[in-house]
């Protein structure tokens, strides 16, 4: 079973979100329901494990987290959408490189639903479309459960993207859902997100 935490949309502070899901993953039993928190957060840039501080050009007035999460600096703020997947590997029969590329499917067919061609890159992680990269992927695996996940531009401001290399990739172009001409806002988006989510979260494992 997964349930899924729809927030309100009030943009959250990173560092208290981050703790809950150290806490929640700390504290699960074998019993513990799958969970996805969907949500947004107030402008900050985070720098995964393998992230090089010479990838933040410019942070300016908005904060620089290094956190526990794979990858490199991205940035997180208002109108976009986190699915941060709260989920046991073991027992749903993934690896973590099926896991990676379930998220990525999931935004792929979230995007389709709104007819945006996007697709996946196994060399770097993520979701891209013809206008650029428009989903970034982080994951943390502890004592074989996942947290940290995946971020969906939907409309926001995508000025900060150009304080930082983006993934570590100083000439990545950045792109939301808005720049589509679409605009169903965040709390249809991540409907339909966390439908696609949890679809393909709980499909057999393959032998």
């Amino acid at each position: 079973m997964i349930e899924i935490g729809y927030q309100d949309w009030t943009p959250r502070a990173y560092r208290p979100v981050w703790s809950a899901m150290r806490a929640f993953c700390r504290d699960r039993t074998e019993q513990t329901a799958d969970q996805i928190w969907l949500l947004c957060h107030q402008p900050v840039f985070t720098q995964g494990r393998n992230g090089n501080a010479e990838h933040v050009l410019a942070s300016g007035d908005i904060e620089v987290i290094p956190t526990d999460r794979g990858g490199q600096v991205t940035y997180h703020g208002p109108g976009q959408i986190m699915a941060y997947v709260l989920f046991d590997l073991k027992r749903g029969g993934f690896g973590i490189r099926r896991l990676i590329s379930t998220l990525e499917d999931s935004v792929i067919d979230t995007l389709a639903a709104y007819d945006v061609e996007a697709w996946s890159d196994r060399s770097a992680p993520g979701v891209y479309t013809r206008r650029g990269k428009i989903s970034a992927v982080g994951l943390r695996v502890s004592r074989g459960c996942s947290y940290h996940g995946v971020a969906l531009n939907v409309d926001m401001d995508l000025e900060p993207f150009e304080r930082i290399a983006p993934c570590g990739f100083a000439d990545m172009s950045v792109t939301q859902l808005a720049d589509f001409g679409v605009s169903p806002g965040l709390d249809a988006v991540a409907a339909r997100l966390g439908n696609a989510l949890t679809a393909r979260l709980a499909e057999p494992s393959v032998a």
